[in-house]
């Protein structure tokens, strides 16, 4: 087999691949035996057709066609491995040779990572916010357990802001009743302006039994975005009473005998948030300044697709939320151009993460033991609230554990990057980030990463694209993920599968686009 390698741009190639016929004689037997399964000739059995009465009756063309699509994988796999390209996302190949008996030849277009070294990364300094807790936030986060603690006292008054009321609300169009837009017993806080617009104003100085009609702008259901008239009645007023800030307290919402203890408590763990902040931080940031001294191009459609995939992700989010774009870009105050260009900037920002990450770890030799995958898994389980060994098995069965491995690798060139940066926090103080992250991993036992995640709610973080398994090589078989998929992990890829049936058939993707000879 005879490859060439065109290079058509810094982040595409065109393979033109010419293969002597005698090495499809396997596929041809395999097509023959294949299609004699399927034909119906008198006086032979299924599977027992000889080949001449096959190319008589089926044609020799069609035979022809299945040992193709059937070789092409694999020869397209060889010719990369041969090459030595990174490939990207899937080939458009076209068969431009079938000289039967003599010859075969095909080409393949397809993205590339581009090629380039990793610079030096030592002496590069980032500085981090202050691992400051403030009294105000210490008071916050107690007031917002109080608040846990409320109760509501029914009060015989009109409607005030911040109370709580009971109402009924009747939604109509024309005079028809829209039922998907009226509800009864609705317990709503006043004033906190989550409902439909105007009916804060409407509620306040109404007493129990009290109605009040007014206009407003649908939010959801069949008929959200149109204007209908609202009838709301008041079943029932109530005032939020919080409990006092004491020692009663104290014992009451946690295992601390004194308010004082409770509150310095609170002031612990919200310092040991902030540290974790600082260590995500210094990563982000450190990527950021190695980014920064790096010029690669970027292949068009990876950029295009991790612009749809963040698009579409988003779109997920604002359904599950009841909220439309327009109302997310209102609330952020951003226009839809505004959007598109920082969707757009984060997308390429991310591919290119990806592809510095998976340089470095092939420069530094970097590799995954399977004790890092375990660990990874089971932090993750953590997180999801599922049993690990629950997870490793769907990760597997929808072979996502090739990926997990780039993922962890790419994390592994992080910490390297990090490793070699200075970390100073905006006070001018240095940090021992490691020093640091053994300091709190020691404290729980459990990996800063997790313990990152389950305090602070933030997901886990990816450090850019999950690809392969085998960087820099890849096969037809096992094509390496587009860069696209820079934020969705297979472990975020699992979650979704918690609410709905696992994806389908994986092995489908090594499969090389194929077109007619």
């Amino acid at each position: 087999m005879k490859t060439d390698v065109e290079e058509l741009t810094p982040t595409r190639v065109k393979l033109t691949v010419e293969v002597p016929f005698d090495e499809l004689k396997p596929n041809l037997d395999k097509a023959y035996k294949e299609i004699s399964q399927q034909v119906r000739i008198k006086g032979f059995r299924p599977g027992k057709v000889p080949a001449p009465l096959i190319d008589k009756y089926v044609g020799r063309g069609a035979v022809l066609q299945e040992a193709v699509n059937d070789a092409l994988p694999e020869l397209y796999g060889r010719a990369v491995e041969e090459t030595e390209i990174f490939v990207l996302g899937q080939p458009d190949v076209e068969v431009t040779e079938l000289d039967d008996g003599n010859q075969f030849a095909f080409t393949a277009e397809v993205d590339i990572r581009p090629k380039f070294e990793v610079p030096d990364y030592d002496g590069l300094e980032v500085v981090v916010d202050d691992a400051e807790v403030t009294d105000e936030q210490v008071e916050e986060t107690v007031g917002n357990l109080r608040e846990r603690f409320a109760s509501l006292t029914t009060a015989e008054r009109a409607v005030e802001e911040g109370d709580f009321a009971t109402v009924d609300l009747v939604a109509k169009i024309d005079g028809a009743e829209i039922e998907d837009a009226s509800t009864s017993g609705y317990s709503y806080e006043v004033g906190s302006k989550s409902a439909i617009e105007g009916l804060d104003e409407a509620l306040t100085g109404l007493a129990a039994d009290e109605t009040k009609t007014f206009t407003g702008t649908l939010v959801g259901g069949e008929r959200a975005g149109e204007e209908a008239e609202i009838t709301v009645t008041v079943q029932s007023v109530k005032v939020k009473s919080l409990p006092e800030l004491d020692d009663e307290f104290a014992q009451l919402a946690s295992e601390f005998d004194t308010i004082d203890e409770l509150r310095e408590d609170v002031r612990t763990r919200l310092g040991r948030q902030v540290r974790l902040q600082q260590l995500s931080d210094a990563r982000d940031k450190a990527l950021e300044a190695l980014l920064e001294k790096i010029d690669i191009p970027l292949p068009d459609k990876v950029v295009e697709e991790e612009v749809g995939r963040r698009n579409q992700q988003l779109e997920q989010q604002l359904q599950m939320a009841g909220m439309s774009k327009e109302d997310y870009l209102k609330d952020e105050e951003k226009s839809e151009e505004e959007f598109d260009t920082e969707v757009a900037d984060a997308a390429r920002l991310a591919v290119k993460g990806g592809f510095v990450l998976d340089q470095l770890a092939v420069q530094e030799e970097l590799g995954v033991e399977n004790e890092e995958l375990s660990e990874y898994v089971v932090s993750q389980a953590m997180q999801m609230g599922v049993q690990p060994q629950q997870l490793a098995e769907y990760l597997t069965q929808n072979n996502q554990l090739p990926a997990i491995v780039s993922e962890v690798l790419r994390s592994k060139a992080l910490n390297l990057v990090v490793e070699h940066v200075t970390v100073k926090d905006e006070s001018g103080n240095e940090i021992d980030v490691e020093a640091v992250r053994r300091e709190l991993s020691g404290e729980t036992g459990e990996t800063v990463e997790a313990e990152d995640a389950s305090e602070t709610g933030d997901a886990p973080e990816t450090d850019g694209a999950p690809e392969t398994a085998e960087a820099p090589e890849e096969t037809a078989e096992a094509p390496e993920e587009t860069a696209a998929a820079a934020e969705e992990t297979p472990v975020e890829a699992a979650e979704e599968a918690a609410a709905e049936a696992p994806a389908g058939d994986a092995d489908k993707e090594g499969e090389a686009e194929k077109k007619d000879a």
